[in-house]
Order: C-alpha cells, then sequence, then structure tokens
C-alpha cells in the first residue's frame, strides 16, 4: 500500500519536470524491502508464538502488565500474519494480485496493529510504573472483575476506529497493474493531512510520552531503592523508551515532511520530495521492528518468562528424561522456600523488567 502524491503544476507543467535530477535505485529497495519483511517475519512470528504459548494459559489470572505483553503479542502476531502478502508485493513492484477484499483486510490490519500495539505498551508501562512506585494505588487492569476486560476491548475498539479512518479509502486501483492504494476521491490534501495529524498524535506523540515519562520516574525510583545492586535494571528502562524511538520516530518524521510538502508544494525541492518518498516505504518497513524488539524486551529478557518457558519446554518431555531436572530443581528450592519468595518480593518492587512482576 502507498501513499498517493497529487501533482502540483506551474503554467500547466508539472514543476518536478524542470527541477528533478535526482535517480534512486528502487530495485536495491526493493531487495532491502523483501529481505526485511522475511527477517521480520521469521523472527516475530517464531518469538511471539513462543510468547503466547507460555503466557496464554496465565490470560485470565495475570497482573496487568502480563495482560498487556499479551495483548501486545496479539497485536504483533496480526500484522506478521499479513507479512507475506508484503513481501511479495515488493517482489513484483506494487502490484496486488489478491483481489479487492484481501487488500481492504490487510491494510485494516496493519493499521489496527499500528494503534493497538502502541497503545498496550503504553498502558503496559503505566501499569508497570504504578505498581512499582504505588502500590496502593488501583490497578489498570485488576485481576477480579471484568474491568480489564472492558478497558481491553475499548483498546482495540478505539485502534479498530483510528484504522478504519484510513481503511475507508483503501481500495484496488486498476492502472497499468492493479495496486492497492489508499486514495480518498476528493479533497486527497485535507484527508491526508487530517489522518497524518491523528497518526502522530495517536500512535507516537502520546504514547511516547507516556513511555518516556513512566520509564524516566520508574528509573530514578529504582536507582534510589536501597535494595537494587544490578545497574542493568536501571538501564533497561531507558532501552524500552529508546527502542520505541527508533522503531517509529523515523516513519512519523518522513510522513509529518510529506505532509508539510502536501500542504506547501513549492517549500522542498524536487529532489527532497524525491528522497522523502523514496524512504518512506523504507522506514514504514523498519518500524516493523517491534513485533521482533517487544518480544525480546518485555519477555525473553524477564527471568520469570524464561523460567516458564523452560518449564513448559520440561512439561512436553519423556518423564524419565523431564524427571533429573525436576529432582534438581526440587533438590535446589527444597530448603529455600523462604528466601525464594523473598526475592521474588524483592524483584517485584525493584527489578524493571516489564513481566517479572508476580501475578
Amino acid at each position: 500500500m502507498e501513499h498517493n502524491h497529487s501533482l502540483d503544476f506551474y503554467n500547466g507543467t508539472p514543476w518536478f519536470v524542470y527541477e528533478c535530477t535526482l535517480e534512486l535505485n528502487t530495485d536495491y529497495r526493493r531487495i532491502t524491502l523483501f529481505l526485511l519483511y522475511l527477517f521480520i517475519f521469521m523472527a516475530g512470528l517464531l518469538e511471539n508464538l513462543l510468547v503466547l504459548w507460555v503466557n496464554w494459559r496465565r490470560r485470565h489470572s495475570a497482573n496487568g502488565v502480563l495482560f498487556c505483553v499479551l495483548n501486545v503479542s496479539l497485536s504483533d502476531m496480526m500484522v506478521i500474519v499479513i507479512l507475506p502478502f508484503y513481501m511479495l508485493e515488493v517482489t513484483i513492484n506494487q502490484v496486488w494480485l489478491w483481489g479487492r477484499f484481501l487488500c481492504k483486510v490487510t491494510s485494516l490490519v496493519y493499521a489496527v496493529n499500528f494503534y493497538s500495539s502502541t497503545f498496550f505498551l503504553a498502558l503496559m508501562t503505566l501499569e508497570r510504573y504504578l505498581s512499582l512506585t504505588k502500590p496502593t494505588f488501583p490497578a489498570l487492569f485488576p485481576v477480579i472483575g471484568r474491568r480489564r476486560w472492558f478497558l481491553c476491548a475499548g483498546v482495540w475498539l478505539f485502534s479498530l476506529f483510528l484504522a478504519l479512518l484510513e481503511n475507508v479509502h483503501v481500495d484496488l486501483l486498476e492502472w497499468d497493474e492493479p495496486g492497492c492504494y489508499m486514495l480518498p476521491e476528493h479533497n486527497f490534501t485535507e484527508w491526508f493531512v487530517s489522518t497524518s495529524v491523528i497518526c502522530l498524535v495517536f500512535q507516537f506523540l502520546v504514547p511516547a510520552s507516556v513511555i518516556i515519562t513512566c520509564n524516566f520516574l520508574l528509573a530514578r525510583a529504582v536507582r534510589s531503592a536501597p535494595d537494587v545492586q544490578e545497574k542493568r535494571d536501571v538501564w533497561l528502562v531507558h532501552v524500552y523508551s529508546l527502542v520505541f524511538v527508533l522503531c517509529w520516530f523515523p516513519f512519523h518524521l518522513v510522513l509529518f515532511l510529506l505532509m508539510i510538502d502536501d500542504i506547501n508544494p513549492f517549500l522542498f525541492s524536487c529532489n527532497a520530495v524525491e528522497v522523502l518518498y523514496f524512504s518512506y516505504t523504507i522506514v514504514q518497513g523498519f518500524s516493523l521492528f517491534h513485533c521482533v524488539a517487544n518480544p525480546i524486551l518485555y519477555n525473553f529478557l524477564s527471568k520469570s518468562f524464561r523460567g516458564n518457558l523452560l518449564n513448559r519446554v520440561v512439561s512436553y518431555l519423556p518423564k524419565d528424561a523431564g524427571a533429573p531436572m525436576g529432582a534438581g530443581t526440587q533438590q535446589a528450592n527444597g530448603g529455600g522456600g523462604d528466601t525464594e519468595a523473598g526475592k521474588q518480593r524483592k524483584m517485584s518492587n525493584a527489578s524493571t523488567s516489564q513481566s517479572d512482576v508476580v501475578s
């Protein structure tokens, strides 16, 4: 799916005929995007399947942080599943071969993930901050009652609403070759500016403000905690913020500049506009790295998740193969139940790994 640029004319002639001198190699871009999508598909599919496999059975009893982790993984899985369509579309130079229905459905799935993933990340960060620094504050996603399910449904429905604002203008257009485009019939500039502002505010500025602010306050609180001995936990919360910004800031910067170009077509040179449109699909592809980064940051770096993953793997091994490991684990923990419980309480109060809050 591509953004379509309206043509601006000067004395009846497209202005870029006079100024464009830059030639960009789209073949290299196609190869880069195909390899990028292939990597994200393979790595993201494996990682998010493991996250769902380990955590799904705890979805009803999980704390708010883990509940958000599950929703982030579900959201990322949605976009990972449709990546093969984009891989093939890139390979055959933006030709769409799968009909109007899949054109609209895949675009809608991508747009829903675009919003829901960042919403749940922001809520997860806020829930984590409140649980560690203000334990008496009511949980956003309490285990008891239906509040978490209503809030979860509200996030998904709001994401769907924002996605439909764009998807309503997505359609299969037959030009030289069939293509899946986002192109309203009238008032393109007004529509594009409106949707770009909505996207910038709701998908980036608001979630980024919540994530960066909560992580900064959390890092400061953890740094001053007397029972925190490792600086790794302090730096890890800053990595959460950094990865979010690295994934999404380039995309929103290019989108913002394209919006400025639509408002004032003569502000940028032709070469600058060519670079912007050339780089748009690249930064859009790199933004999908969050599907690979999220499982690592919020699950695989967690001692709790790694322990649950190991237990799930062991539970599927033959009993004679799993007995020695189970016996060793029981022997190691047999005399230290109180010590382990104390460690878990310290972890809940001090650690910054998102999934380490005990259920």
